[in-house]
């Protein structure tokens, strides 16, 4: 099949669609912050998941409706544009980089936490060049990679879920954390659903995106929302004197059933979070691709290579950006800061599908309102520090857009 120049190939259908969604969720999100979320909310984690994911399938619906009358590559970027105004579009689309960007960099932390080697920076850096190689070869070989991936990582989940269930369910129920700790818990499981996201971007490269896109944002929230749900009983009655640490499931995998469910729940996770690292990096060069289409970044961005497979300009600098953060943060400070930059880039999400004319809406707009006030009040609980540093990170982005379009 041919292509017309700058353009993708539609090489993702159905199954792909929906692995590309869970290689997003079924990783970082099970494996690491859920741990956070215990530490906040103690036994109340299952309520903090089931409030994430219905504000997580309010904004997915949202998200496919979108994608699925706009089948291009930028997600809410475009949106954005379309519907809102472009200073909107700009800023969902620099939110998605910033906020993408920091969740990779929790991926590759929880790497190197679960190899468990004596420094976390050389492991999670070398884990982001193997995967930057992969995206690179072509969005094809990237799917049997992540097929594999996420069969690897659900298997090591299912297992650790059978085994401890019993010693789960005759163990006590523990504190629970208060309403604020319970809603901030809420917004830090939320990121992790937010790997539905992959779909819309990569809207481009999706045989049949007005019937695969909200089927497979579906079938992605449903099945992750079960898994999540279940670790996070087992995490809340077993794991809570280790909901803090970066590898919180190994211990309880120990301690239920030896160190072979305990290894293999550690190469679970670490294939989970490469798949994680394969999808953000497909995403947000998507998204960077269509910025520097429209000049939003510098044009050299928007170049496509090997007929049509590869944006490779738009992957190196979402390599660069990622590796940045790995070098700075850590692992709570990274993933609190995404929390709150997604649930604003999501905030615009809706705000983009409740602007949409009716013969392109799909879903009632009492989902998009739903997602919107969603979206809203948990962000009203993230760490105020978290607030100072988006809000700077806009204005200065906002400048840049200003500066580049008027000297453009």
């Amino acid at each position: 099949m041919t292509v017309a120049e700058g353009e993708l190939r539609r090489e993702v259908g159905l199954g792909g669609a929906v692995l590309l969604g869970l290689g997003s969720i079924i990783g970082t999100g099970v494996f690491v912050s859920l741990g956070l979320a215990v530490g906040l909310a103690g036994s109340a984690v299952v309520w903090a998941v089931a409030i994430a994911a219905a504000v997580a399938m309010c904004n997915g619906l949202s998200s496919a409706q979108l994608a699925a009358s706009n089948p291009v590559s930028g997600g809410t970027y475009e949106y954005g544009y379309r519907y809102l105004h472009p200073a909107a579009g700009f800023t969902a689309g620099w939110l998605f980089l910033i906020a993408k960007s920091a969740s990779a960099a929790t991926a590759a932390l929880g790497i190197a936490a679960y190899v468990g080697v004596g420094t976390e920076r050389i492991p999670a850096l070398v884990a982001l060049l193997v995967v930057t190689g992969l995206v690179l070869a072509g969005l094809r070989r990237s799917n049997q990679a992540n097929f594999v991936m996420v069969t690897v990582a659900v298997g090591s989940l299912v297992a650790l879920v059978v085994a401890a269930w019993p010693s789960a369910l005759d163990a006590p129920a523990g504190s629970r954390g208060d309403g604020p700790a319970l809603l901030e818990a809420a917004a830090l499981v939320f990121v992790a659903f937010t790997g539905y996201g992959r779909v819309a971007t990569l809207g481009e490269e999706v045989h049949s995106p007005r019937r695969t896109i909200p089927i497979a944002v579906i079938l992605t929230v449903l099945v992750s929302t079960t898994l999540y749900m279940l670790v996070a009983f087992v995490e809340s009655r077993l794991g809570a004197d280790v909901a803090g640490s970066g590898s919180p499931l190994v211990p309880i995998g120990e301690q239920v059933s030896g160190r072979g469910l305990a290894t293999a729940v550690r190469i679970g996770a670490l294939s989970a979070m490469v798949g994680v690292l394969l999808n953000l990096i497909l995403g947000l060069s998507r998204v960077a691709l269509a910025m520097g289409r429209r000049r939003d970044l510098p044009a050299a961005i928007a170049r496509v290579y090997r007929e049509g497979r590869s944006p490779a300009s738009a992957v190196f600098l979402v390599t660069g950006i990622v590796a940045a953060f790995v070098l700075v943060g850590d692992i709570r400070t990274t993933w609190s800061f995404s929390a709150l930059t997604v649930l604003i880039y999501y905030a615009l999400t809706n705000l983009a599908a409740l602007r949409q004319p009716a013969e392109e809406r799909r879903f009632p707009r009492i989902f998009q309102a739903l997602g919107l006030a969603g979206c809203l009040g948990l962000a009203a609980f993230i760490d105020p520090a978290m607030w100072a540093w988006g809000a700077g990170l806009v204005v200065a982005g906002l400048i840049w857009h200003l500066f580049r379009h008027r000297s453009g």
